[in-house]
């Protein structure tokens, strides 16, 4: 099988396809944070690292104004045209979510599958949070997802799912090559094995993000300063069942508040 070492967000259409299977539950767990957490008010949201715009797209069609950004310039251009192509404003931009500026500001801001872990240093941590709070309304929500490093059991050390859409099938595998507890940083691999009509091919890639216990985690936002731990959920997304994070805790949905 060809093997092509690039990264995976330098290919959008596969990436939206692996990473799309959650749409639908993500989707309604916004709607459903809106309307329990901010009385249904909010409707002009944001989302950093946002991707191929999946989300945006998403939101659009239930009549929210969205924008997002994203460092890697073809997924922005992906979710711009898939808003363009449905009529709705190519309301993405190309940016560092941790140096940024955009006005208006948004009402609630959604980070939801571990994309706030590649802010790999506590300096670009504080300064995401910082842009963050300065571009949320006050008492805005922010939604950040991540996968914890538990310390009472094994952690998730791969897996693997596929996914099709017509005659394209993307296998995926993840597996981890590095984790530092001390530095507090982890490397994962991750390959795409894809399959059309006419080619087989592999992309392969490694991700390096930061660690987090969920006490670490805490801490970290309470130093920041900019905001407060309202609810936290599991990836279930059960809007019914906030749950209590601990030791054991690993894939975890928190819903931070502007003070």
């Amino acid at each position: 099988m060809e093997v092509i070492n690039e990264s995976i967000y330098d290919h959008p259409k596969y990436y939206d396809l692996v990473f799309g299977s959650d749409v639908a539950a993500e989707l309604n767990f916004i709607g459903e944070v809106n309307a329990k957490h901010m009385n249904g008010k909010a409707t002009r949201l944001f989302e950093p690292a946002c991707g191929t715009g999946r989300l945006m797209f998403g939101l659009a069609r239930r009549d929210y104004q969205v924008a997002g950004i994203d460092l890697n310039e073809k997924a922005v251009d992906f979710a711009n045209q898939r808003l363009e192509k449905r009529g709705y404003k190519p309301s993405a931009c190309v940016a560092d979510m941790s140096d940024f500026t955009y006005v208006p500001k948004w009402d609630l801001a959604f980070n939801t599958i571990n994309s706030f872990r590649h802010l790999t240093t506590p300096k670009a941590v504080r300064e995401h949070l910082s842009c963050m709070a300065a571009g949320t309304k006050k008492n805005g929500i922010y939604l950040i997802g991540l996968h914890l490093t538990p310390t009472t059991v094994e952690p998730l050390d791969e897996e693997s799912w596929s996914a099709s859409r017509g005659h394209l099938t993307v296998n995926t595998h993840m597996w981890t090559n590095v984790r530092s507890p001390k530095k507090r940083i982890e490397r994962f691999g991750i390959r795409f094995d894809i399959y059309t009509p006419t080619r087989q091919f592999r992309i392969v890639d490694e991700l390096v993000m930061r660690s987090y216990t969920w006490r670490q985690f805490q801490t970290m936002i309470d130093r920041q300063g900019d905001w407060e731990i309202e609810a936290v959920y599991d990836f279930r997304y059960d809007i019914k069942k906030s749950i209590e994070v601990d030791s054991s805790s690993e894939d975890v949905v928190y819903v931070l508040r502007k003070k």
